[in-house]
């Protein structure tokens, strides 16, 4: 009976905590509608000073000239660019990083293992400093909007209207939540304390989920904007302007990405804590520590490809232009780039679970399949690296006897590269599939048949990825090449679903191997860090993919952009900004890292100096 009281208090917090999170979503989804008519003041006049500028109608969007736009004798776009990266990387960060400390904390109440709620309480030490830089670098980036593009703001202003006042409730919300979530952890640490912490931390997570999403809208508005007119004339209500067509995607997308990216900071965190530990209890401690972050970092980044996909075919169903000006454009070989950091991403991720291996003796008897593994892995980076169309000069292209190689074309079009990038993912799934095995010894009577099922589903997912990518994608009509990576990601989910479910299976009443801890080299930490690097690297580059795709507006087809930055920069000097706000963003998670260490140490009083008694001599 009392079991059961103790439960319905339970439930009664969390319900009333569902219930308070109901009414943060219906404040983010409704209250923009409900201050139209208080803000309708502002926004006319906000309006007006519009058309006193620009001479542009009160209601369309404004139409600027080169003069329109302040001059501080530097790149606009670039200072705006190199700010705004920065605010969504802590941005990311802050958002990703209670999640997965949620998830952590509960595994450790319903394990009554207390580790697990040290590691959540020790990687929230990240997201406490984080969450001031990202605010610094949010205000920033509100300065310079404001200042460098005054009527673009104003337009936004007047299209999201009463969002304006949702934002900042919002980030109070969240702030008051992540301040009383970490300094409360040890108050309320057991019994029905623990469950009002759980609450907070439900709660934080759903107001940081919030501001993702509103965030996003404005994104997605300026790319395929909806609740106006051709002209930019507003003619929906804030909820509409916020649910364009591409709003869900970039929110499942950004969602998992973050997941991914959090995972892999905090992996770096554990990495540089065993770098550093002088003691072998600390030693395994971290090591357990960045193997929980690798996980999280793969488990974010396994599904992260069919998001991509899903937000790029929704990218072409809005606009073909700005779907092939992505891949098929002046933007397709930031893709090849792409291709070679992804694949890094997955070298980095299958290495350190290579080496993780040898924690474990029972580790010998996997240890053959590595080197499959890691040939499957190599053939598909060179398939995905492989250009379609490359500059040659009239003397190369008589040689090859043509504008494309004649051996090597075929591997530079998107099926071979689906087959490449999907064999990739179910090769590194394997490689996470017998890390888990490596200190089990199974014992369920049926586990050779269990066995002969995993790999009969191997070896059918391989088949389908290869046969739907060559078969659809070179002997079938064009409309079925995208269709066919829908085969690809449903052998691909097969596999991942099906490993997870027998293996959970499998494992029941397995005998456990000894584990030591902390028995890996320093190299698999090394490659904790790598994934940080390659993971900001390539958000930025992304970013910037999906701010081009816009070409030469603001909003895409209703405010032209008419700055002296209207031009697609070089591939060199995109490089050089994302290469440049990822060392600002390193230098400045480096500063994050000696923070959260600097908490932990603790100066020795000094002991007075003189002689005892007194002796003055």
């Amino acid at each position: 009976m009392h079991s059961a009281t103790e439960m319905l208090k339970r439930y009664t917090i969390v319900l009333l905590l569902g219930g308070a999170l109901l009414l943060v979503l219906l404040l983010v989804l409704g209250l923009g509608d409900l201050a139209v008519a208080s803000t309708d003041a502002a926004s006319t006049q906000a309006a007006e000073s519009v058309e006193a500028v620009t001479g542009a109608s009160s209601q369309g969007a404004p139409r600027l000239s080169e003069g329109d736009y302040p001059d501080v004798g530097v790149s606009s776009r670039s200072l705006v660019w190199l700010v705004a990266q920065l605010h969504l990387f802590f941005a990311a960060l802050v958002l990703a990083v209670p999640i997965f400390v949620l998830v952590i904390e509960l595994i450790g109440i319903f394990s009554s293992d207390d580790r697990y709620d040290d590691m959540a309480h020790e990687f929230m030490k990240i997201t406490l400093t984080s969450y001031a830089i990202t605010a610094l670098f949010g205000g920033a980036l509100t300065i310079a909007l404001v200042l460098l593009y005054p009527d673009f703001m104003s337009y936004m202003t007047r299209v999201f209207r009463g969002q304006l006042l949702v934002y900042p409730v919002l980030f109070f919300l969240e702030s008051l939540l992540l301040y009383i979530y970490y300094y409360g952890w040890y108050a309320m640490r057991y019994g029905q304390r623990k469950w009002m912490h759980v609450g907070l931390g439900l709660l934080l997570n759903f107001v940081g989920l919030a501001l993702l999403m509103v965030a996003n809208s404005w994104s997605t508005f300026m790319m395929a904007p909806s609740g106006v007119d051709a002209q930019g004339v507003v003619t929906g209500s804030m909820w509409e302007a916020m649910a364009g067509h591409l709003w869900n995607p970039l929110n499942i997308h950004r969602f998992i990405a973050n997941i991914a990216f959090g995972g892999a900071v905090v992996g770096a965190y554990a990495a540089f804590k065993f770098l550093n530990a002088s003691t072998a209890e600390d030693r395994a401690h971290y090591d357990w520590m960045g193997y929980t972050a690798n996980f999280i970092a793969i488990l974010g980044f396994l599904p992260l490809p069919f998001a991509g996909y899903w937000l790029t075919a929704e990218v072409y169903a809005y606009s073909q232009q700005m779907g092939i000006m992505s891949m098929g454009g002046i933007l397709a070989w930031t893709f090849v780039i792409q291709a070679v950091l992804v694949c890094t991403i997955l070298f980095a991720a299958n290495y350190y679970l290579w080496t993780g291996m040898t924690r474990t003796d029972g580790a010998d008897r996997y240890q053959w399949l590595v080197k499959y593994i890691a040939i499957v892995m190599v053939l598909g980076f060179l398939v995905w690296v492989t250009p379609h169309n490359v500059i040659y000069t009239v003397a190369e292209k008589a040689q090859l006897g043509g504008g494309h190689h004649p051996i090597l074309a075929p591997l530079g079009i998107m099926p071979a590269k689906n087959i490449a990038v999907f064999l990739m993912l179910v090769f590194t799934f394997l490689s996470f599939q017998i890390y888990r095995r490596a200190d089990k010894v199974i014992t369920v009577p049926w586990k050779n048949w269990g066995n002969a099922l995993m790999v009969c589903i191997y070896l059918v997912a391989t088949v389908n990825i290869i046969f739907a990518g060559v078969y659809y994608g070179y002997y079938t009509n064009t409309v079925y090449k995208v269709g066919s990576s829908v085969m690809q990601v449903a052998s691909t989910v097969v596999v991942i679903i099906s490993g997870v479910v027998i293996d959970t299976l499998m494992f029941k009443g397995a005998e456990k191997m000894p584990v030591t801890w902390g028995r890996v080299s320093a190299r698999s930490q090394y490659a904790l860090f790598a994934l940080p690097v390659v993971f900001t690297w390539l958000m930025a580059l992304m970013g910037y993919v999906r701010s081009a795709m816009r070409g030469h507006w603001h909003v895409y087809t209703v405010m032209r952009d008419n700055s002296p930055d209207n031009y697609v920069p070089t591939l060199a000097y995109v490089g050089n900004m994302v290469s440049l706000s990822t060392v600002i963003f390193l230098t400045f998670l480096l500063f994050v890292f000696w923070v959260a260490d600097l908490s932990n140490v603790r100066q020795i009083k000094p002991v007075a100096s003189g002689l005892v008694g007194g002796d003055a001599r």
